[in-house]
């Protein structure tokens, strides 16, 4: 009796400590979503569209926040939207950011544009090639280390928080298997 109290004060103390870890993580990812739709900190790029789909998407804001805090109701959920807050930023970080850049390189006529410059280049990793960071984007300045860095953190932050939903599953598994086997 003495050791089945023992399993359920560490499965209350753990269930309280996972849902304020969990709900700190989420307002983490929520703010670090909403500052890449501000690159710069500037909001002109977000009133002319200039801001790229994966920022747009806003996964650390519904993913891995809102779905996040509610899921302190439903573990399902906040799998699922830690999930997909982490795809997402995988899926960022591998396309490069988006931003303005002179394709006269990709064909001979000088003209600039909106994209993703980094997502097709053949033979080299914008992510390790930190000679490509200054030099392709052109507006907004320092796209890349405010791309790099936010989706990084989002990134960052979602896996901690499927670590976290997964631990929260097995503790509340463990604490109801307990007490039915305490009764």
């Amino acid at each position: 009796t003495v050791s089945s109290l023992c399993v359920m004060a560490c499965s209350r103390t753990c269930s309280q400590i996972l849902g304020l870890s969990l709900g700190t993580t989420a307002l983490f990812a929520a703010a670090a979503n909403t500052v890449l739709l501000f690159p710069n900190w500037d909001v002109t790029y977000l009133l002319r569209g200039l801001i790229g789909r994966h920022a747009m998407l806003g996964s650390g804001l519904w993913g891995g926040g809102l779905m996040m805090l509610t899921a302190l109701l439903s573990s399902g959920l906040a799998f699922l939207g830690a999930l997909i807050c982490f795809i997402t930023s995988g899926v960022a970080l591998k396309d490069g950011p988006f931003c303005m850049f002179d394709v006269s390189s990709f064909n001979q006529t000088q003209a600039w544009k909106h994209g993703y410059p980094f997502k097709d280049l053949q033979n080299r990793n914008y992510l390790y090639d930190h000679s490509l960071w200054n030099s392709v984007c052109l507006e907004p300045s320092k796209a890349v280390i405010w791309h790099v860095c936010f989706f990084s953190a989002l990134l960052c932050i979602s896996l901690l928080q499927i670590l976290l939903v997964v631990i929260h599953f097995i503790n509340s598994f463990l604490g109801l298997f307990c007490s039915l086997c305490e009764k």
